[in-house]
């Protein structure tokens, strides 16, 4: 019995992996490389509005989305699937810790059309975001 038990956790273990999406990632040193350079890009910032005035990155697309959870908050990243439809830039996902309201930000996003392969979760988020001359404020 244990060792059907053993089996049948370690094939739940190998499905759930199965099951799990892949993201694209990029370093907070790349964003500030593009920035520097003016690479065409869409910075999608899902944090709450209150985190979004204290800290954001330049051109960031202010859509108030997090968690990303509600369809209403899922609605407001519309207009950063309507950017994209517009330029086909690369976009980059910000959120608080670069964790799992990004990648529910970037699934919502594929579902709409945006090709994972033009789509990145920016490492550890703005929470993570170590170069703070490139960070502004919304009053």
């Amino acid at each position: 019995m244990k060792r059907i038990i053993a089996i049948v956790f370690c094939l739940l273990c190998v499905a759930s992996t199965s099951f799990a999406g892949n993201y694209n990632y990029i370093s907070a040193k790349q964003v500030k490389e593009n920035l520097a350079v003016g690479s065409a890009m869409i910075i999608v910032d899902i944090q709450v509005e209150k985190e979004f005035n204290r800290h954001h990155l330049p051109g960031s697309v202010a859509t108030y989305a997090y968690p990303v959870k509600s369809d209403v908050e899922r609605a407001r990243i519309d207009q950063a699937v309507k950017l994209y439809e517009q330029s086909g830039s690369p976009v980059v996902v910000v959120c608080p810790g670069g964790k799992s309201g990004a990648k529910r930000c970037y699934d919502y996003m594929e579902s709409k059309n945006v090709p994972a392969e033009k789509m990145m979760i920016l490492e550890n988020g703005m929470g993570g975001w170590p170069y703070k001359e490139l960070v502004q404020t919304k009053n």
